[in-house]
This record gives structure tokens, C-alpha cells and sequence, in this order.
């Protein structure tokens, strides 16, 4: 799927890449969640389904908090407070541990919860301040919404299909 470039695109990548993912996920057996086996998000890391799952949901969280200290006129850390671009690794690891007290149920219910809010925080926004401005450096909040949710859901459905291949 191109790189979406209005409004409707992006909903439409979000919504796809997501259904995709959220099929692939809701039959694994919940036993095998929390098996270190899938390459990590650092280089010679390994993380399990369960971490998987934290990290698209800590990116989707990141991107809501984004929006709110924007639409407040205060300075936003990016990528997160105390981490920068090149440490996205350790970011991972945080998301990780952000959210191991969740079960595996609990981390799909809380997945869809955040990209319903990034949909509706779409919803809300008009295509000129989603791809019109540029809202952090030389990305519009579109582009960085996209990175941030259906570029990662089609890349972690990537890695579930792959893992699913091999062990079950």
C-alpha cells in the first residue's frame, strides 16, 4: 500500500493494516504469547507476542500524547521524554515493560483502544493540518501518525506471520 497522502488514505491504511493484524493475532494460542522467540525491535534481541503487541501500543500512546501537548502549545520531546531517535531499542524495552502486567487479552483490548482514540483524533483533524503543515520538522502529523500505527501494523503482522509459520 503507497504512503498515504490525505486523510481518507490514512484511515483506510490504518483500518486495513490493523484488521490484518488483529486477525493474525486473536488465534494464537495464549500459552505461546509470552515466548521470547520473534527478533526484537533492538538488533540481537528477541521479544515474545505479548512485547510485540506493547510496542504498537506504546508508539499509538506516544502518538496520542503528541497530539495533546501539541493542541496545548507546549513543547513535546520527541520521540519520548528522556530517549532519543537513536535509542529507539531501549524506547522498545520501555513499552515492554510498560505494559507486562497486561494479559495477552488485555493487550489486544488496550491495542484497539488506542487506535480507535488515533482514529478519532484523526477524525477530528482536517486534511490540511494532517498533510498540509509541517508539524515536526519536515513531516506533517499524517505522516507521523502513519509511521507510527499502519506502518508498524503491517510490519508486525510480517513478523507474526513469519513466527506463526515456524511454530505453529
Amino acid at each position: 500500500m503507497p504512503i498515504p497522502k490525505n486523510k481518507k488514505e490514512l484511515v483506510d491504511a490504518i483500518q486495513l493494516n490493523y484488521q490484518k493484524l488483529v486477525t493474525d493475532l486473536e488465534n494464537i494460542p495464549t500459552p505461546l504469547t509470552t515466548n521470547v522467540e520473534l527478533d526484537g525491535h533492538a538488533k540481537g534481541t528477541k521479544m515474545s507476542i505479548c512485547n510485540l503487541v506493547s510496542y504498537l501500543i506504546g508508539w499509538g500512546e506516544l502518538v496520542l500524547k503528541w497530539h495533546q501537548k501539541k493542541s496545548k502549545g507546549h513543547q513535546i520531546d520527541f520521540p519520548e521524554t528522556g530517549y532519543q531517535w537513536n535509542e529507539l531499542g531501549v524506547l522498545a524495552q520501555k513499552f515492554y515493560q510498560d505494559y507486562e502486567q497486561l494479559s495477552y487479552s488485555q493487550l489486544l483490548k488496550k491495542l484497539d483502544q488506542t487506535t480507535q482514540k488515533i482514529l478519532k483524533v484523526i477524525d477530528s483533524t482536517s486534511n490540511e493540518d494532517l498533510y498540509e503543515k509541517n508539524w515536526y520538522e519536515k513531516y506533517t502529523f499524517g505522516r507521523m501518525i502513519q509511521l507510527n500505527t499502519s506502518s508498524p501494523f503491517l510490519n508486525a503482522r510480517k513478523r507474526v506471520r513469519k513466527w506463526k509459520r515456524d511454530h505453529l
